[in-house]
């Protein structure tokens, strides 16, 4: 039994009218779709934004691997939204300036739609007509609104300071990483060191993070910081390198190898999207190096997904594990908890949070360490031992660790 064309028609003009509307903020279509056909996207986002002075409509397409932006003006979208219908999405949200929409449909193929107004719409009096705040200066490590030589270099924002529609993803993830770098920059005692901090960013890729981190912390917090970016892809290596050299950033290096290859000693280790087993490199690096600070945001978990199979203690979970999608995020989450426990058991505070919203990049969590914990502690051995047990499997961060944390594992207390 699928959608009725009564329903299909309806929700296709209540999409319509809502973000074609003056009040328009923001719709996203998220979940199964409900024709039989797997859509091509996990997620859409639309929202309203302002292109040389003229209202447009912003869809921004999410699948597995990456980010689709593109922009329409307002006649030509109908296209496009036609689509988005078409595929019936099994939840849609749809909000703006005076109420929220959501228009569920069921496996049976009902359509089912509420609708609550907003108790005090006036509290969004701040918001243009355009509906978004995509214009307003906000309090953000770097704002828009005024010129950044740094982010104009980097592509990310206008010689007028505003955001380019297509970079916005990107700038959010950069403020967003600022924010809990700020967060943690105390606690870590990095201020009274009296000399540069030593950063490590590892995986570094097109540099956005390194270029920006060096700038917010020499220019804006006047700490004075030295970093190296290392990848494995030398054409990334030439061009950021390049960049650097244009913008004058003497105290910033990049090396084309292996993280575990790399010479220094960090008091600082980065690692945003690193791929797979390389996160556990900068980790591991991090704790040799005995880093005061690690921020790190995982990325296309592998290496646990291939290991973990539902038996023995595990044998509960066989109906999740048997399938695929299921399986892999059950692997990133148990990858995840493993090395949050290692960094513990390393004598670092740990805490695993959300790092930007999934609008923005689908791999959004982060595991936040600072050090100066208790080493060994009984608490998080017991956990980690029994997890081991549970999965049947050695994490790779476990055997990248070596000797040193095989030793804290033997010491638990047993009473």
């Amino acid at each position: 039994m699928g959608i009725s064309d009564h329903d299909r028609e309806t929700v296709r003009k209540l999409i319509t009218d809502t973000v074609l509307g003056p009040s328009f903020r923001r719709a996203t279509f998220s979940g199964a779709a409900r024709q039989g056909e797997p859509s091509p996207w996990v997620r859409v986002v639309i929202r309203p934004v302002e292109l040389r002075n003229e209202r447009h409509l912003q869809f921004s397409y999410f699948d597995s691997h990456k980010d689709t932006t593109k922009n329409y003006r307002p006649d030509e979208v109908h296209t496009h939204l036609d689509e988005l219908v078409t595929i019936a999405f099994a939840g849609i949200h749809l909000s703006t300036t005076s109420e929220e929409i959501d228009i569920r449909t069921t496996k049976k193929g009902k359509v089912q739609i509420g609708r609550r107004e907003l108790a005090n719409p006036s509290d969004l009096s701040n918001l243009s007509s355009l509906g978004e705040t995509h214009n307003r200066t906000k309090d953000v490590p770097l704002p828009e609104g005024r010129a950044n030589r740094l982010l104009e270099v980097m592509g990310i924002l206008t010689s007028d300071g505003r955001v380019r529609p297509t970079m916005r993803p990107k700038y959010t993830q950069i403020n967003e990483f600022l924010k809990h770098l700020l967060h943690v920059l105390e606690p870590s005692e990095l201020r009274s060191l009296g000399r540069e901090v030593e950063i490590l960013d590892c995986g570094c890729g097109s540099s956005y993070l390194t270029l920006a981190v060096y700038h917010y912390l020499n220019d804006i917090l006047a700490l004075p910081a030295r970093i190296t970016g290392v990848d494995v892809n030398e054409e990334v290596i030439r061009k950021s390198t390049t960049r650097a050299e244009r913008l004058s950033m003497s105290k910033l290096g990049f090396a084309c190898g292996r993280i575990r290859e790399v010479e220094v000693r960090p008091d600082i280790v980065l690692a945003l999207h690193a791929c797979d087993t390389a996160t556990d490199d900068a980790i591991a690096q991090a704790i040799r190096s005995e880093a005061k600070l690690l921020l790190s945001v995982p990325c296309c978990h592998q290496n646990l997904n291939k290991a973990i199979r539902p038996n023995e203690t595990a044998d509960v979970l066989r109906p999740m594990l048997r399938h695929g999608i299921l399986h892999q995020r059950t692997a990133d989450l148990v990858t995840d908890a493993f090395r949050a426990l290692a960094l513990g058991i390393m004598g670092y505070q740990t805490d695993v949070v959300e790092f930007v919203g999934t609008e923005h990049t689908a791999r959004n969590l982060m595991i936040r360490a600072v050090r100066g914990a208790s080493i060994g502690e009984v608490a998080d051995i017991r956990e980690y031992l029994t997890m081991r047990q549970f999965w049947n499997v050695t994490p790779y961060i476990e055997k990248l660790l070596g000797e040193p944390f095989q030793q804290l594992l033997m010491r638990k207390d047993t009473r």
